[in-house]
């Protein structure tokens, strides 16, 4: 365990190439769950908890650490099983999602692996809707299921999706109706956040579960004669994605001259000197941290107006028929 937790912070700063490392933790069982190491701080023994009165009871209380206070999530409750019990025994890992500080209370923490992201697989169909898996691989032919983080925290703590009414002049309000938006994300949460805020503004929306299904399509409009950028003059990408990442996506997308000139922002929980160094060397236009719908919406906005009125193909030649 003690190398685990000494291993963590070093282990942030890997830079891949469509790769990942995950920490595998227990929660109820022997079923073994993936979390990214890039969102972890540190992983430690359970500290002394204090109640939160009227908290989630998915918020076991908060801890004391390092000279601040984060609230400690039960994540056996957050998904649904009973709660862990006994937690002086159990470990939490502390993690930072969308700009805010947590801890996950789990019942224990094995190892740290590393993946490459086509061998993660999004959750098997059939699942359902309700599941908090944002996908799934293998590891020594064991099963581990990765968590949809960002679905238990906006239903533990929603986030405000309306946008500022001031950042929509009448000019975006009236080009948005005839634009598209690409958006590619494997949590189907934070799909309908960013879908949800775009559409406030008027914009229509694309969305991708994840990059090799946003290549795909890029590549088959490519292939009936239709330059992407003429259609989508935003693409909005998650960086941590199964079967091929938001990095991979991108360079992907630069290499390609058909492609090359989209306009590229990468939009994901995890921030850090660490991403801006990955846009800038992989060749993305932007960079957001979640979830934050101004800010989101002032990045397509000035991109929309910095590029004139821009109708999609298809929508000027409906116009002209």
């Amino acid at each position: 365990m003690a190398g685990v937790m000494e291993s963590v912070d070093q282990r942030t700063q890997l830079v891949g190439q469509n790769r990942l490392e995950l920490l595998l933790f227990r929660l109820q069982g022997e079923q073994i769950y993936g979390i990214n190491v890039f969102k972890v701080k540190e992983v430690l023994q359970c500290p002394k908890l204090t109640h939160l009165p009227k908290s989630s009871a998915v918020v076991r209380g908060v801890a004391h650490i390092r000279g601040g206070t984060i609230p400690i999530l039960d994540l056996s409750l957050a998904t649904g099983n009973p709660p862990l019990g006994d937690i002086q025994d159990h470990f939490v890992i502390i993690t930072e999602y969308n700009i805010r500080i947590q801890g996950f209370l789990v019942s224990g923490v094995e190892r740290i692996i590393n993946m490459n992201w086509e061998d993660i697989q999004p959750p098997p169909k059939g699942t359902g809707h309700e599941h908090y898996l944002t996908a799934v691989t293998k590891y020594n032919d064991q099963l581990v299921e990765i968590i949809d983080v960002e679905k238990i925290l906006a239903e533990v703590s929603p986030m405000n999706e309306d946008v500022s009414e001031e950042l929509i002049t009448e000019e975006i309000a009236a080009q948005a109706p005839n634009l598209q938006i690409m958006i590619a994300d494997d949590s189907k949460i934070a799909r309908k956040q960013i879908t949800k805020t775009l559409e406030k503004i008027g914009f229509s929306v694309v969305a991708f579960n994840d990059g090799k299904e946003a290549w795909d399509h890029l590549k088959s409009l490519v292939d009936q004669g239709i330059r992407p950028s003429d259609r989508y003059p935003v693409l909005i990408s998650d960086i941590e994605m199964p079967e091929m990442d938001g990095y991979t996506l991108t360079a992907e997308i630069r290499n390609n001259p058909q492609l090359n000139d989209m306009y590229i922002v990468l939009h994901t929980s995890l921030s850090g000197v660490f991403n801006k160094a990955m846009v800038s060397k992989v060749g993305a236009d932007d960079f957001l941290a979640k979830f934050q719908p101004d800010m989101l919406a002032q990045v397509v906005i000035e991109r929309i107006t910095n590029l004139g009125v821009k109708v999609p193909i298809d929508v000027e030649e409906a116009l002209k028929s």
